[in-house]
């Protein structure tokens, strides 16, 4: 944990699963009661001022995700092309998706004159686009594991198989993440768009929840794998 904390990304896995940990506990807590009293009231606090902490440090996270979109560029040529595709369109909705959020931060904060939720808006149908083309690209190459495990069943050797299987299992990871924020993030759209508005608070806390702790889970795997 202490390592964990010692960097930005780990920090704000950290702070992240805090965020939507309260927000569950403070839902579950209020129940259907309007508004929230008491601890439910103060957790849903805590996750709003953790929330709008995220929000503050990630105005320094476009020259980040420029260079995670520049280094892949088009993708490797041997690439499967649909994937290509995704990706590509997957990194131009991220580099869209700062400025948009750093634009409604700054009206909310009285920096810039403009309409925040406007820019809220955007920001949030950018962040619910990157996840659709998350998931229909974890879809793509699961379908392409399948395959490749199927036609090689009888012929690859067990490690290789087994390296495969492991590519399976960290995707559908991908899928069921990319699913869970992607449903968070067409709630937090305008009501009107499919279930936007429609979740109760503890719902939303159970699925950031789950994504967090599946993104602390990967990072720790690839900590353990890099270490060997």
């Amino acid at each position: 944990m202490a390592a964990a904390l010692e960097t930005y990304r780990g920090r704000d896995r950290v702070v992240r699963a805090v965020c939507y940990a309260c927000r569950l506990a403070g839902g579950a807590l209020a129940g259907p009661r309007e508004p929230p009293a008491g601890l439910a009231r103060s957790l849903l606090a805590a996750s709003s001022q953790l929330s709008a902490c995220r929000a503050g440090l990630r105005l320094f996270d476009d020259f980040a995700a420029l260079r995670r979109s520049f280094s892949y560029g088009l993708g490797p040529e041997d690439e499967d092309g649909l994937v290509r595709g995704l990706s590509v369109l997957c990194n131009l909705a991220d580099q869209l998706y700062y400025p948009c959020e750093h634009i409604a931060w700054a009206a909310d904060a009285g920096i810039v004159r403009a309409g925040s939720q406007k820019w809220w808006t955007v920001s949030t149908a950018l962040w619910a686009c990157s996840e659709l083309l998350g998931v229909l690209r974890s879809l793509r190459i699961l379908f392409q594991l399948r395959r490749k495990l199927r036609l090689h069943k009888c012929t690859s050797p067990a490690q290789s198989r087994k390296e495969v299987k492991a590519q399976v299992k960290a995707e559908v990871l991908r899928l069921l993440t990319g699913m869970a924020d992607l449903s968070n993030a067409i709630h937090w759209l305008p009501p009107g768009f499919l279930w936007a508005g429609r979740f109760p608070q503890w719902l939303v806390g159970l699925l950031g929840t789950i994504t967090s702790l599946i993104y602390i889970y990967q990072a720790s795997a690839r900590g353990k794998s890099e270490a060997v």
